[in-house]
């Protein structure tokens, strides 16, 4: 017998009897066929060949087979495109059916069918849909808006339907209402510049109404476009916040969460004075709580909202300390998350009742609980200074227990109380030594070695202790031998005669046997150091620390702002904004908190308000002083960075080592195009007083365009200390733009080439806007004078004083270093002038303990010379008054870095000394700004 026999058979296929059924006449066996159409594609089989047989069942008035039917049809339509346009006739039929349910179940396929070719055809069976009677219809018709936008966004914008949607925002009905806001808020995600939530009190007022009616998910999307509107005063954003409040109470977390967005948005605006502020706080914490009693899964994601709560406001849930305690049966993601805001919420208050939890919690069995337990006993010392002693002696306890990974945390955290509260809790080494040999976790390892260096003089067998680490240097990880490095150096400068061959076995271990460049690097700086200059090491080394931080994990501000602004959504969990995960051609728009109004200055322009950014953000301008060890001898020289990019034709220069001679490219470079000089002020000579005809109406102009005071030049480097180089200087400031103006003298018998400059970070970012041009030579007892452009746009570092710049200066001959004191007033800027509500408001806002008092003695003007003088300089009369026989002059300015400083100026007539009231966020820069009023106003 032939193989024929396998390719002759009476069966048709499953296919064809699909195709049969589907034909049948009657509706059951009919129905029957589509589901198994509708069974067989969704696990996964081809059945894209019944796409007519199925599309023709579409004629029924049975809506159970309709929607299956629909569902096939979407999910064919784009393979088949060509066939799929047969079901148009038929979706523009049910879109005028009788039948609310069939009209919308049309026009959501319709919207579902993401094709070309047929969202032409659906654009009137829509634009109906969207003016039907029946609420269920419009509201299908919105989310339909939304996808077919995503199709084809020229399409809905010329149809006219963006409009459309913009109407249905004030429909009667309020599931309408919250689909159409849902709907056009998807759309402006894609669109971030559009202004298609074009969002006013009125709008505002519709969507509150409506969202008492909603259901829940129509609640998230309207509070969701409530925290995207910007109140215009505080009286607004109280009253939303007060018809937002109620939302807190809904079962649905997702809801409570995007009310407690809104009101934390809202919040911002309001004054902490107002009783209802106090109110709103109150009526905060309960929701959060109540969150806590949900599933675990739910809790991790209230726990991680709740933590950038706590950092932006501790207030709301400072008396709710206890239900964040642990429960034996919570998951560990959890239990660690609760321990975190535990130590955030820790103060003197409560911190008895968190420490006996905590040394609980050590004792479990979850070995990463135990660990993060015991740590966070360690920050609590050093966030409540009171409970320091409690806790190093709880620490102590668990040490004692001799649990391996306990008594490693337990060092770990030791090491941060010592440099929290040097000279304090040194009695427990003895008992931290003992455990020396249980060791094998690096961070463990280099906490005691770190120990052991920085209190060397008071362990008797510190050499011993060291040696025994030294004996496995190269077995260690790069942490621990780094930090022995460091500890036998201290050792040595600590007790030089008994550890000599110490330091020189470390030394010669990390240099020549070490291939980790890091090491290397450190082995090198130390050995250098101890042999060119044992006492500059004595100072590097054994310099005295900064104290460490209580909260070294905090968000930093701006980065929590935004993320309040996104509570509720993945970004509260990640703790990231959404530009730092979400991928795609959508723009992520940054958000930000509102500014802190009153209802009176609600109509100042962002520029001048000075209490715009929150409070905590003005303190952080200038960065505390970190480890000046990276200083003048890693300048980088390479061309320096201005304010708007240079012309592109610009040679770019690679960064040039200050200590090589690679600066013949940077000096010699006329093709370098140094920055644009800054224009002028918009407002300069603009009629100060315009419109206040009143006791604030002054002078008629703002700051002449003399520029502010220039001291005389004064030798910065004498010639003696440079090998015959002599620099003198001085600052000015001139309509806008900052300057050195320098004068090099050779005092040398050799001519002098290749001049570069660079300065060290500093408080206020200064650095050279163009390179150092001596365009010629500089022969023996020459002098030369160069005026050199600066910008605020350099690195910042808090610098003591404030106001001191490192400079290097490098020539053929070497590279000279100095240091000299900028006068603050070259950093007062032209637009210092504050509005007088906002000066009002501004003062009230600063703390009291922000003013500073001082005395300028012998100073013969008169209250119009010092008003005039100090406005030379930027310093702005915003209003003067006469008080009992004595003028008081109220005065503002800006610094560069956006610091504000706010003045009263009081003058007795004939009397020549003044009274001087300085008010500032950042107080460290008040007394500065009085000695730049005793210079202005004394020559």
């Amino acid at each position: 017998m032939t193989d024929s026999k396998y390719f002759t058979t009476t069966k048709k296929g499953e296919i064809f009897e699909l195709k049969a059924e589907l034909n049948s006449d009657k509706k059951e066996k009919k129905k029957e066929a589509v589901k198994k159409v509708i069974a067989s594609m969704t696990v996964g089989k081809d059945v894209s060949a019944l796409f007519p047989d199925v599309v023709n069942c579409m004629q029924t008035d049975n809506l159970e087979l309709k929607k299956l039917v629909y569902l096939y049809l979407m999910n064919y339509a784009k393979s088949q495109p060509d066939m799929a346009i047969m079901a148009v006739n038929t979706f523009v039929k049910d879109c005028e059916d009788p039948n609310p349910l069939i009209r919308a179940l049309a026009v959501r396929t319709m919207g579902c069918i993401r094709v070309d070719k047929i969202t032409e055809y659906l654009c009137e069976p829509l634009r109906k849909c969207l003016k039907d009677e029946d609420p269920y219809v419009r509201k299908t018709a919105a989310v339909c808006v939304a996808k077919l936008h995503d199709i084809n966004a020229q399409l809905v914008e010329d149809q006219g339907f963006l409009d459309t949607l913009k109407d249905l925002i004030s429909d009667s009905n309020p599931m309408v209402v919250a689909n159409a806001v849902a709907a056009l808020s998807e759309i402006a995600e894609s669109h971030p510049s559009s202004n298609l939530l074009d969002l006013n009190p009125q709008s505002i007022n519709k969507l509150l109404t409506a969202l008492n009616e909603c259901t829940e998910w129509g609640q998230i999307f309207i509070l969701d476009c409530l925290a995207n509107y910007t109140p215009k005063d505080d009286r607004e954003a109280q009253s939303i916040c007060e018809r937002v409040t109620p939302r807190l109470s809904h079962a649905n977390s997702a809801v409570v969460l995007s009310a407690v967005k809104v009101l934390m948005k809202f919040m911002e605006m309001l004054s902490k004075d107002l009783d209802y502020y106090g109110t709103l706080l109150k009526k905060l914490a309960p929701p959060l709580v109540t969150l806590l009693s949900a599933e675990p899964e739910l809790q991790y994601v209230a726990l991680r909202n709740i933590n950038l709560i706590v950092q932006k406001r501790p207030e709301i849930l400072k008396h709710e300390m206890k239900v964040f305690f642990v429960k034996y049966n919570d998951p560990i993601y959890v239990k660690l998350e609760k321990l975190d805001i535990m130590i955030r919420l820790a103060s003197q208050a409560n911190i008895a009742q968190v420490l006996a939890e905590l040394k609980e919690y050590a004792t479990e069995v979850d070995v990463d609980f135990v660990r993060k337990a015991v740590r966070a006993i360690g920050r609590c010392a050093i966030k409540v200074e009171q409970s320091a002693e409690r806790c190093v002696s709880t620490l102590l306890d668990l040490i004692q227990t001799k649990v391996n990974y306990v008594v490693q945390e337990a060092i770990v955290v030791i090491k941060d109380i010592f440099r929290k509260y040097p000279n304090k809790y040194e009695s427990v080494i003895a008992t931290l030594c003992e455990n020396l040999d249980s060791l094998d976790e690096p961070e463990a390892r280099a906490a005691m070695i770190w120990i052991v260096g920085e209190y060397a003089e008071r362990i008797d067998n510190a050499d011993e202790l060291l040696e025994s680490f030294l004996e496995g240097f190269h077995d260690e990880s790069t942490q621990v031998q780094l930090q022995l490095l460091t500890a036998i150096v201290k050792l040595f400068l600590k007790k030089p005669t008994e550890t000599q061959e110490l330091v020189q076995q470390v030394l010669s271990l990390a240099t020549q046997d070490s291939d980790n460049p890091d090491l290397r690097d450190r082995g090198y700086i130390y050995w250098r150091l101890l042999s060119t200059d044992p006492v500059a090491a004595k100072e590097v080394v054994l310099a005295e620390k900064p104290l460490i931080s209580e909260e070294t994990d905090l968000i930093e501000p701006t980065l929590l702002d935004e993320l309040i602004c996104y509570i509720g959504t993945l970004a509260s969990v990640y703790h990231k904004p959404p530009s730092a995960f979400v991928e795609g051609g959508r723009g992520v728009v940054h958000k930000s908190l509102p500014p802190r109004t009153t209802s009176s200055e609600s109509t100042e322009s962002p520029e001048t308000a000075p209490a715009g950014a929150p409070p905590g953000e003005q303190l952080d301008v200038i960065p505390t002083q970190g480890d000046l060890l990276g200083d003048l001898l890693n300048l980088d020289l390479g061309p320096p960075v201005s304010g708007p990019p240079l012309a592109t034709s610009s040679v770019q220069m690679g960064a040039v080592d200050l200590l090589g001679s690679g600066l013949d490219s940077l000096i010699g470079a006329s093709n370098f195009v140094s920055p644009p000089a800054a224009a002028v002020p918009a407002n300069l000579g603009a009629p100060m007083g315009s419109g206040l005809s009143d006791l604030f109406d002054l002078t008629s102009g703002v700051g002449t365009l003399s520029g502010s005071y220039v001291a005389p030049k004064a030798v910065w480097l004498p010639a003696m200390k440079a090998k015959g180089l002599e620099i003198s200087g001085t600052f000015t400031r001139q309509v806008g733009s900052i300057s050195m103006d320098l004068q090099l003298t050779n005092k040398a018998l050799q001519v002098m080439t290749d001049f570069a400059i660079q300065f060290n970070r500093n408080s206020f970012g200064l650095a050279p806007a163009a390179p150092l041009q001596v365009h010629a030579p500089l022969s023996p007892n020459q002098t030369v004078e160069i005026s050199l452009p600066l910008n605020t746009v350099g690195s910042v570092m808090k610098m003591e004083p404030l106001n001191n710049l490192q400079v290097a200066v490098k020539n053929n001959i070497d590279v000279f270093y100095f240091s000299t004191l900028y006068p603050l007033h070259i950093l007062f800027v032209e637009d210092g002038k504050m509005d007088r509500q906002m000066f009002l408001a501004t003062w009230k806002d600063i703390p009291n303990e922000n003013e500073a008092q001082f005395q300028i003695r012998d100073c013969p003007l008169n209250a119009e010379a010092v008003s005039s003088r100090l406005q030379s300089s930027n310093i702005f009369t915003i209003a003067k008054r006469n008080v009992e026989g004595q003028d008081m002059l109220y005065q503002s300015l800006k610094l560069t870095n956006g610091i504000w400083v706010l003045a009263e100026l009081r003058i007795q007539p004939g009397n020549p000394s003044f009274m001087l009231s300085l008010k500032c966020r950042a107080p460290e820069v008040s007394q500065h700004v009085y000695q730049a009023y005793e210079t202005i106003l004394k020559n």
